[in-house]
């Protein structure tokens, strides 16, 4: 058989292997499609509720690169010799939750903190549970970061559940770099790292055949798609029908939680933390706290870590000892890298 044989042979089998994989992208996305409310088990936000504080500091503005306004609470004096701590909620929330960890790092430590509302997240945003692309959460971060960064102070990125992976994220990023410390508590590294529970203990339900399918499309440049929900979140009806229940945020897309968490290469963007303290609590729901280190250390030996005995996944925000670990840690950390 001569080439001239072969090449339109070779050619329709490359047709078709394109057409099956694009209806089976295309299969699994329309396969799944989000529920109207999520149900049963989820964690325990008695220990959140509990301990929120009826006005949080109120919000101030600033401006992102592509011109969007968006919101931050700030506290401490804004001391150039002391770190400036930028802390990033976790999934479903915003920074007025943990407004009483942020008053108390701050007294404590006598550093600096901020507390983003993530865009799409937080009282009012302008598309609640969507961005415009993946790698915006890093752009935001940096941008709020210049904005109010003091000329050689001292950065610390630090964040809780998946707000701790974006932290991880972002030391593997563009602006890792700028980085001279991180606070990790209870951090989502990956739905397949082994600190990952099922579902993060019932909190979450991702639309695992959707999501399989976009990343297809996306592994062939597509992302028209990207907007689509990809995962939601099991709040509790109490939180939901509370006073802060319409600043809860219940689903996201596709792109803003694959920005959300580490890279596929999540041990990568381990590697890169600069120092760093992970906090979690012993009974977390939501991952295997034991597991963090035997997990990062081989890859990164620059972290400390504690775990606390007694608390769960939410209530690890609120506990006395936290602040303290904290504080601690900001204060030792090295003025120069």
């Amino acid at each position: 058989m001569s080439v001239s044989d072969v090449l339109p042979i070779v050619l329709r089998v490359a047709v078709i292997s394109v057409i099956i994989y694009f209806l089976i992208a295309f299969g699994l996305i329309l396969s799944q499609s989000p529920t109207e409310s999520v149900s049963g088990e989820t964690i325990d936000f008695s220990g959140q509720t509990a301990n929120a504080r009826p006005e949080p500091a109120p919000l101030q503005t600033y401006q992102a690169r592509d011109g969007a306004t968006l919101g931050y609470r700030h506290y401490g004096s804004g001391n150039a010799d002391a770190p400036l701590l930028i802390f990033i909620h976790g999934s479903g929330w915003h920074g007025g939750a943990y407004d009483g960890l942020a008053r108390a790092i701050a007294g404590k430590a006598g550093v600096e903190v901020a507390l983003p509302d993530l865009r799409g997240h937080g009282p009012d945003p302008q598309t609640r549970g969507d961005i415009g692309h993946i790698g915006q959460f890093e752009e935001d971060i940096a941008d709020l970061a210049a904005s109010l960064r003091k000329p050689g102070q001292q950065l610390v990125l630090g964040g809780h559940s998946s707000g701790g992976g974006l932290v991880v994220r972002y030391a593997g990023g563009d602006y890792g770099s700028t980085l001279d410390g991180a606070v990790l508590l209870a951090p989502f590294l990956k739905y397949n790292a082994p600190t990952t529970r099922p579902n993060s203990g019932g909190w979450a339900r991702p639309l695992t055949r959707r999501i399989i399918g976009l990343t297809m499309l996306n592994a062939v440049g597509i992302t028209a798609l990207n907007g689509l929900t990809a995962i939601q979140f099991n709040f509790p009806a109490e939180v939901l029908n509370g006073p802060d229940g319409a600043t809860a945020t219940a689903s996201y897309s596709f792109r803003l939680n694959t920005a959300y968490a580490p890279r596929n290469d999540y041990l990568a963007d381990i590697a890169a933390l600069p120092p760093f303290l992970l906090l979690a609590g012993e009974d977390d729901e939501s991952f295997v706290a034991s597991g963090y280190e035997p997990l990062m250390k081989p890859v990164n030996p620059n972290g400390q870590y504690r775990l606390l005995d007694g608390q769960s996944h939410l209530g690890v925000i609120s506990d006395e000892r936290t602040a303290d670990l904290i504080a601690g840690f900001l204060k030792d950390l090295p003025r120069s890298r």
